[in-house]
């Protein structure tokens, strides 16, 4: 069920409100435009500036818009073990497909820490959890060997995996065992990522280009890497420019050069400087997406 190009969804904004309006154009496209999946309120999606009534709304949205269409896995996780039980209950009440449960932030626990965090959250209800390791923004980086015995438990399925470390590709595959779902959590080296035995990408990039991606990893799933080697050289220019400021705001603002939402994202995220914005639209002209 959760495999290929699955996009971090992002939250549209209108007027400093969550717009639910264009949430539902943007679910209907990703389904037309062939993602596999969608992820409401990770990172991408504003997380961190969202309100606990507007993140429960977000997701509830999702998963009535997507009427069983595409996979949901609900964005629940917290440095707090209690607020995210809260928000995987929510999810899974509310008919989400799996839960995203990022590693703790900010407060540093140990491998002991997350292994209790993510059993907390794992015997709190029936959800099907994957683990989203990324030291970058968390500080803390879960090892193989406690995924792998995070794996143990019935439930923790999988993991996008952010640490830019491709061989812990085959590290996992080797203490969480080869079915266990690995997804990338960066795009730009999601074809390597495959290669070692990956089988998708929660995927910023994919809220711009989403057939592209969903093509991209249909060539990797199918072993076709010559094919999928130039959808990366048409993709690889977008990958860098979305991210020379914080990734959501240049996937809003090139979803805006394609009229599909504004480019309105709140404090302390700012919109793009003029000079970002025109790498990102020389990135959609070299992937053909724009004139």
């Amino acid at each position: 069920m959760f495999r290929g190009s699955i996009p971090a969804l992002v939250t549209p904004f209108k007027n400093g409100a969550v717009d639910l309006d264009t949430l539902k154009k943007l679910v209907d496209w990703h389904v037309e435009e062939g993602s596999n999946g969608l992820v409401p309120v990770g990172t991408t999606g504003e997380s961190p500036t969202l309100s606990h009534r507007e993140h429960e709304e977000v997701i509830e949205a999702v998963v009535e818009f997507s009427a069983g269409r595409l996979p949901v896995i609900a964005g629940a996780g917290s440095n707090a073990t209690t607020e995210g039980v809260r928000l995987i209950q929510h999810a899974a009440n509310v008919g989400a497909d799996a839960a995203l449960v990022v590693t703790p932030y900010y407060n540093k626990p140990t491998q002991r820490g997350m292994y209790a965090h993510f059993k907390a959250m794992h015997d709190s209800c029936d959800l099907p959890i994957i683990i989203y390791n990324i030291p970058g923004r968390s500080v803390v980086d879960m090892t193989p060997a406690t995924m792998g015995e995070l794996a143990k438990l019935p439930r923790i399925i999988g993991v996008k995996d952010a640490t830019g470390k491709i061989e812990r590709v085959s590290m996992q595959r080797a203490t969480c065992g080869r079915d266990f779902i690995q997804l990338s959590g960066e795009d730009a080296t999601a074809l390597g990522f495959n290669a070692h035995g990956g089988t998708g990408c929660i995927s910023v990039t994919a809220n711009v280009a989403p057939r592209l991606c969903a093509e991209f990893q249909a060539a990797t799933l199918a072993g076709d890497y010559a094919k999928a080697l130039d959808y990366q050289d048409r993709l690889m220019p977008l990958h860098e420019a979305i991210f020379v400021e914080p990734g959501l705001a240049g996937a809003k603002f090139a979803m805006s050069e394609l009229g599909l939402c504004s480019d309105e994202v709140r404090l302390p995220l700012t919109t793009l400087e003029d000079g970002t914005k025109d790498l990102i639209r020389g990135a959609m002209r070299h992937a053909g997406l724009i004139n």
